[in-house]
């Protein structure tokens, strides 16, 4: 037996993962990369698989980076099962749908520039007919169900307590009379988050591969989230500000929307005050989303499915609002009283979010709220990691706003969560292969594992496979000449971008000598990208 890492390896996006058995070729999670301009080309290349050789594929979630390139599989002929939980395909009938127009969107605007740059135009990676044809491969499977895939395979989904419908899968496989039991931890849900059950524990395995997005901190105390939520809320409301929430539109809109009205009686005032302020969902796929959480209470936690038995349903209330078309949307930003808004994308990568942004960031009276995970490369790190000026649509816009960030919103378990949960293995794992994680994540986890429990750790490279007989890495070399071509484009790009920056210094300081914290942020991020990419080159 065989498994392949094609994505998410010594990185956050783009999970996928190729397990060969001595009979069978299946896929967990095809997700897309996200982040810059880099990452998007690593899209466009062609899978490191024959399509034709997969018998078939188990997806852990719905976010994109785990399901966003199933519709350009399917596109490239795959053709066979995709199994997931009832909840997953729910969500994936309209996040696929949704990716697939937002291609078709940026793949426009990117043609545009190619076109005066005298490049060759490019179809989009797929488009929102292709999403939609690709649901018709799917599989609704219920958490604890044990189903055999293959004569070889067996698996079961158990609710991972990330988002609604997400899983850990636990894979037996069957050669020559062994079997051999395999873990995928998928995304590990943060514990005691709103509407959701916690992670399950799972009591054996032979190899754990495991997420590591928070392998090297601990979610900030915050004590009552929803308390530290209406603070921030009230305050920039009173000073006749809006408050921006740049929010995934599934999941993390919909427990936000919770945690402001579960506790009515305990927080009356407060909420009697945020019940005069406009909240506005400015998301078609999360108001459609917010629908399919309505249709599946069955994955509610405790304290959810109680509020519910009271006829009081927390993610309904008089003063919310959700908007439908671009013209909504845009009017949103013309309103002159104080309104909260929770738009996508999370990262601020794309979608109406970046619209909100270029209308309050310069505004000192406003607040931006992040409430996860912000990949290296986005645009939402920028802002979060302190940047005086980012560029919207072309526009340079001084971040004059408030920048909040409350990470025990966070959907991912941190460390003690990642730590807690392996523990809870009554037969550890042989090894851990640790991946969906930036570069000092991966090791602080790895280290912390060995060092407390004692378990041999792994940090594969993308396209490494790990052979279980040999019990060996094997590094792939693997060329895809329109991908590097591109590549090799972005650094000529970013050779000119380094040029600006170099300019803007010389302009700075010949007007003043001191002020020179506005190219901290050029800087930063311009070395960030340049270790980003001579990492994926090597």
């Amino acid at each position: 037996m065989k498994i392949t890492f094609l994505g998410a390896a010594k990185e956050v996006t783009g999970s996928c993962y190729l397990v060969e058995t001595e009979s069978t070729k299946f896929l967990v999670d095809c997700g897309m990369f996200q982040g810059s301009e880099i990452e998007d080309e690593f899209n466009y290349q062609e899978f490191a698989f024959d399509v034709d050789e997969i018998d078939f594929m188990l997806l852990t979630h719905a976010h994109i980076d785990h399901s966003g390139r199933i519709p350009l599989l399917y596109k490239r002929g795959y053709k066979k099962k995709i199994y997931a939980t009832k909840g997953t395909v729910d969500l994936c009938e309209y996040m696929l749908q949704d990716s697939g127009h937002i291609q078709q969107i940026e793949n426009e605007w990117k043609n545009r520039k190619r076109k005066r740059a005298g490049k060759s135009l490019r179809m989009p990676l797929y488009t929102a007919d292709e999403g939609k044809a690709s649901m018709k491969l799917f599989c609704g499977i219920e958490y604890n169900k044990i189903f055999t895939p293959s004569k070889d395979i067996k698996v079961r989904f158990n609710d991972a307590g990330h988002m609604l419908g997400s899983a850990i899968l636990e894979i037996w496989v069957n050669e020559d009379g062994k079997e051999t039991k395999l873990v995928f931890s998928g995304d590990l849900g943060n514990r005691d988050i709103p509407i959701l059950r916690n992670p399950t524990n799972i009591d054996d395995a032979d190899y754990l591969i495991c997420e590591s997005t928070y392998g090297d901190r601990l979610h900030e105390d915050v004590g009552d989230k929803a308390k530290k939520l209406m603070e921030i809320i009230i305050k920039t409301i009173k000073r006749g500000g809006n408050v921006i929430i740049p929010s995934f539109a599934v999941g993390r809109t919909q427990e936000l929307l919770y945690e402001i009205h579960k506790d009515r009686e305990l927080y009356k005032d407060e909420i009697e005050f945020i019940n005069k302020v406009p909240v506005y969902v400015d998301s078609p796929l999360a108001t459609s989303v917010t629908g399919v959480f309505k249709r599946h209470l069955e994955y509610f936690d405790e304290e959810a499915q109680e509020y519910i038995k009271k006829g009081d349903y927390p993610l309904d209330f008089p003063n919310l609002h959700f908007t439908h078309s671009m013209e909504e949307s845009k009017a949103l930003n013309d309103i002159k009283e104080p309104v909260i808004i929770i738009s996508a994308s999370g990262m601020c990568e794309a979608g109406r979010i970046k619209h909100h942004l270029k209308h309050n960031l310069w505004r000192k009276n406003c607040t931006i709220l992040f409430v996860g995970f912000q990949a290296k490369g986005t645009l939402g790190r920028r802002i979060l990691d302190g940047e005086k000026t980012v560029n919207i649509f072309g526009e340079e816009i001084t971040v004059k706003a408030d920048i909040e960030y409350i990470e025990s919103f966070s959907n991912h378990a941190d460390q003690k969560g990642i730590m807690t949960w392996i523990s809870n293995f009554k037969k550890k794992p042989e090894k851990i292969f640790i991946v969906h994680g930036e570069d000092e994540a991966q090791i602080v986890l790895s280290d912390k594992i060995k060092s407390e429990l004692n378990i041999d750790t792994i940090i594969p490279s993308k396209y490494d496979t790990f052979d279980f007989d040999a019990q060996k890495i094997n590094i792939a070399e693997i060329s895809n000449e329109a991908v590097e071509n591109e590549l090799i484009n972005k650094i000529e790009e970013m050779k000119i971008e380094n040029e600006k920056v170099l300019s803007k210094i010389q302009d700075i300081l010949k007007q003043n000598k001191g002020n020179i914290h506005n190219i901290d942020g050029d800087l930063a991020a311009f070395n960030d990208a340049m270790t980003r990419l001579k990492r994926k080159l090597n």
